[in-house]
C-alpha cells in the first residue's frame, strides 16, 4: 500500500503532465523512490518532470530522445518501421491519440521530436538512446532488424546524435529512461513467454511485468 506522501507525489506528477499523457499508467516505484510512467506499444511520453519512463520490448524499438541542456525529453515504443498512410488516414482514437499511427516508426519518431520542440526543447540539443529490435521468436520475421535500420536512418537524417544503444540479439528488454537527465537502464529478460511478448506487441493488451533478470542492470 502506498503511503500518503507517495500518493501525493503520483498525483502531483499527473497534475503536471500534458493532457495527452494523462491516460498513461503512472505508479510509484518503491525500489527507485520515483514515479514511473509505463508506456505500451504504440504509445509515447514526454515530460520535463523528474520521473522515469518504462517499457518492455521484444522486436519493437524504444527511442529515448532528450534535450541535454533544457532537461526535457521522452520515449516512444513503436512496432513497425514505416507506413504509407497519410496523417488523415490513420485511426486517431477516442482521445485524439493515434491508436494506429504511433505503432509505426515514422509517426512515433516525428511526434516525439515535435512534442519535445513544442514544449521548450531545441533541435540542436537533442540526443538519443535506442533500445530493442530483438528477434524473440525464431518463427517471426526479422521485423526487429528492419526497426533497427529505420530508427538509425531516421536519427541520422534528422542529425540527432545517438549517444548509446542496445539493440538486436534474441532477448526481450525492460527499459527505464530518465528524460530530465538522459540516463537509461536496461534489463535483458529471459524465462518470459515470448509468445506473450509477440501477442502484446500485436494487440497492445498483454502486459509483462516480471521475469528473470540476466545479470545486472546495464546503464546506458
Amino acid at each position: 500500500m502506498l503511503r500518503t506522501a507517495e500518493r501525493i507525489e503520483v498525483k502531483s506528477v499527473l497534475a503536471k503532465c500534458l493532457p495527452e499523457f494523462k491516460h498513461i499508467n503512472h505508479y510509484w516505484d518503491k525500489q527507485r523512490n520515483i514515479v514511473v510512467a509505463k508506456i505500451l506499444p504504440g504509445e509515447f511520453y514526454m515530460t520535463s518532470n523528474a520521473l522515469t519512463i518504462s517499457t518492455t520490448l521484444g522486436s519493437c524499438i524504444a527511442a529515448c530522445i532528450w534535450d541535454d541542456r533544457m532537461g526535457i525529453g521522452g520515449m516512444n515504443h513503436f512496432m513497425l518501421p514505416i507506413t504509407d498512410k497519410s496523417i488523415n488516414e490513420v485511426d486517431w482514437g477516442s482521445r485524439g491519440l493515434a491508436s494506429d499511427a504511433y505503432r509505426y516508426g515514422n509517426f512515433a519518431m516525428e511526434h516525439l521530436v515535435n512534442t519535445i520542440l513544442k514544449n521548450g526543447g531545441y533541435r540542436d540539443n537533442l540526443k538519443a538512446k535506442v533500445f530493442g529490435g530483438g528477434k524473440v521468436l525464431k518463427k517471426m520475421s526479422d521485423v526487429g532488424e528492419r526497426n533497427i535500420d529505420f530508427v538509425f536512418d531516421y536519427l541520422s537524417t534528422e542529425k540527432i546524435s545517438v549517444v548509446s544503444y542496445d539493440v538486436g540479439s534474441i532477448y526481450p528488454r525492460k527499459v527505464l529512461f530518465e528524460p530530465t537527465t538522459g540516463r537509461a537502464f536496461v534489463k535483458k529478460l529471459d524465462n518470459l513467454s515470448n509468445d506473450t511478448i509477440a501477442q502484446r506487441e500485436q494487440d497492445y493488451r498483454s502486459s509483462i511485468d516480471s521475469g528473470h533478470v540476466e545479470g545486472d542492470v546495464e546503464l546506458f
